[in-house]
């Protein structure tokens, strides 16, 4: 039950709880009443990094969401330049993560990296459709086995000011494996291989590594959905 309740804390996160702690503690040497913001801010900044156990679905040819948060956007989508992937629109889903979300981003297929691009922007809502071509990102291109690739496109929001990844070119990696984070809230957009239908909707609530977002080797149409 403990990596439920308590699921461990990223250590991407601790340099950022000790400034929350100390500033707590300054806080409530000012005012009682402070202090006790300064210790409901701790908390959540505790809840922010926390990097829960996932189990990712492992058969051949599925794709799994990359990030926690909801479907902002889903259809074609011309990728960004710097990820080689072609001026021709591809079948894109964006998840948007609010900061409350787990912001540890996962691999969404088993490949290695063929390219990363970061690339400086600025800081618009993540949510808007304009926050993939103007804020801040950093790509990551998956190749697969057969040739064919997937790109994630990590995106800083209006309050995430940093974008982590701890992976690089050539890397080989599995499916639901961590490649890095975004800092308070942001983006991930995925690029599906031409001819790839995504099997979620918008207003789905993704879950990073387990949730599937396509079948590369499925031909079903795209799915209605509807708020109930």
């Amino acid at each position: 039950m403990r990596p439920t309740v308590f699921p461990a804390i990223h250590r991407e996160g601790w340099p950022f709880i000790a400034i929350f702690i100390v500033a707590a503690i300054i806080l409530s040497w000012i005012h009682g009443g402070l202090g006790f913001i300064g210790l409901i801010l701790t908390a959540w900044c505790v809840y922010f990094f926390r990097d829960p156990v996932r189990v990712t679905p492992m058969r051949s040819g599925l794709v799994v969401s990359p990030a926690d948060g909801i479907v902002v956007s889903l259809g074609p989508t011309v990728p960004p330049s710097e990820l080689g992937l072609g001026d021709q629109p591809l079948p894109c889903v964006a998840v948007f993560m609010n900061v409350f979300d787990v912001h540890v981003n996962r691999a969404p297929v088993t490949g290695r990296i063929r390219h990363m691009a970061y690339r400086p922007g600025r800081f618009f809502n993540a949510s808007l459709d304009k926050a993939s071509e103007h804020n801040e990102r950093n790509g990551l291109v998956f190749e697969l086995p057969d040739g064919r690739a997937v790109g994630a496109v990590q995106i800083a929001g209006l309050v995430a000011r940093r974008i982590v990844w701890w992976v690089g070119v050539g890397d080989a990696m599995t499916a639901g494996s961590r490649f890095g984070m975004i800092r308070f809230g942001s983006r991930v957009d995925v690029y599906l291989p031409q001819g790839v239908t995504p099997q979620v909707c918008i207003g789905q609530r993704m879950v990073a590594g387990e949730t599937v977002l396509a079948d590369l080797q499925s031909s079903e149409a795209l799915r209605p959905g509807f708020a109930s």
